[in-house]
């Protein structure tokens, strides 16, 4: 059997958080806007909602639910680990390890992989339907004809106030992928999304999750959705997730999905790519911001010559920064124009409970393209516990009218990195040579 060298490092994770970190600074404010000098509530959802300045919004703040409790997680914007006197979180591990296959290797460092992909390892080869009995297909696409899966990774971003009310206004929504260090970091932006009828799922605390070991994996899986940083800030927990690989590619293989299954995740992947947060870098591959706009364009008319006729698209698009968040308001027109519906992934999954908690509902797809955008939103108060986040009175800001929305992807698909020969870079100046 042929074997190909496949190098893979911490490493890259360690710069693609510089991409994530750095990110969060201020977009710049809508046109007209004016510097907010009167005093802000930075206490609530409704107050952070408010904020008109991004530099308000990107200026740090306490938030005593989520600070209080911060000590109960592993540190953020590093790997995660079982914290040592997390008994709770050890039982969970001790209950759903026997499930998760040995003889699947970490890929870490310089290892040889076949070209059978034994491993489904999307990352080598956009692998989507797992090869270990047991385990449901990953989701890459929008099952309903015409349809586009409309979401974003990332999140949240300190300054998507003017993103969010964009889509308020256009009565759109969709599905964000959170970060369990920038919902830390951000708990009231996080709460927005919820506020607003935007459907949460998760990214990994710290990717790339197939580099990690098993135990190190469930870590990242739990105090993300389980123990549960999103269920802390927020107040629900998330049954959806998205393995990422920065800067960004998507990294999830079957050993990985063994973990998330056994803490009740679905796994949502893409098929397409705007490579809108690659922009930026040097050299053969750096990526400008027309190569993003040509994608976006390749997207749509892809969708325009009846690609998409009997099963819709999943796009990989970010929430990352100011261009990101532009980039997708500049195409939402054109997405309309081609797409019959566009919609959050679990709605057009029909996954209507997309949480844990059951007071807490989405529409049908039918329900959503007739114009009841909203089932059961519930404004949430997270309380001072980590086990619990209470939630209030029914409140969300939606009417009806179906929403229409933005997605796109890259002119060849989504990013395969499955090359004959595959070199990332290693951090501190660590370069392994094929051979």
């Amino acid at each position: 059997m042929a074997l190909r060298l496949r190098q893979i490092s911490l490493a890259l994770a360690v710069a693609g958080l510089f991409r994530l970190t750095d990110a969060q600074t201020p977009a710049v404010a809508q046109t007209g806007a004016v510097a907010q000098t009167s005093a802000v509530d930075r206490t609530t959802e409704k107050g952070e909602a408010a904020i008109t300045d991004p530099n308000v919004e990107c200026s740090a703040y306490n938030y005593p639910p989520v600070d209080n409790h911060i000590s109960s997680f592993p540190p953020i914007w590093e790997a995660a680990s079982i914290l040592p006197n997390d008994t709770v979180a050890q039982a969970k591990w001790n209950s759903i390890s026997g499930s998760v296959p040995t003889n699947i290797s970490v890929k870490v460092i310089i290892f040889y992989y076949p070209d059978s992909d034994p491993d489904c390892w999307w990352t080598d080869t956009l692998c989507t339907i797992p090869k270990l009995a047991g385990l449901p297909p990953d989701v890459s696409a929008a099952p309903e004809p015409s349809t586009l899966g409309y979401g974003f990774d990332d999140g949240p971003n300190c300054s998507h106030n003017a993103f969010y009310d964009y889509l308020a206004s256009q009565n759109q929504k969709a599905t964000f992928y959170f970060i369990g260090s920038n919902v830390a970091d951000w708990p009231l932006e996080a709460q927005r999304a919820l506020a607003d009828g935007i459907e949460l799922f998760g990214l990994s605390w710290f990717p790339p999750v197939t580099t990690f070991s098993s135990v190190a994996v469930f870590a990242e899986l739990w105090y993300l959705f389980q123990m549960q940083m999103i269920k802390l800030a927020v107040g629900v927990t998330p049954t959806c997730w998205r393995a990422s690989l920065p800067p960004p590619y998507g990294d999830v293989d079957d050993r990985v999905r063994a973990i998330a299954h056994g803490l009740g995740l679905q796994t949502i992947m893409w098929e397409y790519d705007t490579e809108d947060a690659d922009v930026g870098g040097s050299g053969s591959d750096a990526v400008t911001d027309q190569d993003v706009i040509t994608n976006y364009q390749a997207f749509i008319q892809t969708a325009s010559n009846g690609t998409f006729s009997n099963t819709g698209a999943i796009v990989l698009t970010h929430e990352l920064n100011n261009f990101t968040m532009s980039e997708a308001v500049n195409a939402k027109l054109n997405l309309m124009q081609h797409h019959k519906h566009i919609v959050p992934v679990g709605v057009s999954l029909n996954k209507t409970q997309p949480y844990v908690e059951t007071n807490y509902s989405l529409p049908t797809f039918e329900e959503y393209i007739s114009g009841q955008v909203i089932a059961n939103g519930t404004r949430i108060s997270p309380t001072n516990t980590t086990s619990s986040a209470s939630s209030t009175a029914t409140e969300s800001a939606a009417s009806s009218d179906s929403g229409n929305g933005e997605a796109a992807s890259s002119s060849n698909g989504a990013k395969n990195l499955g090359y004959d020969t595959l070199l990332l870079p290693v951090f501190l100046g660590m370069i392994y040579s094929l051979f």
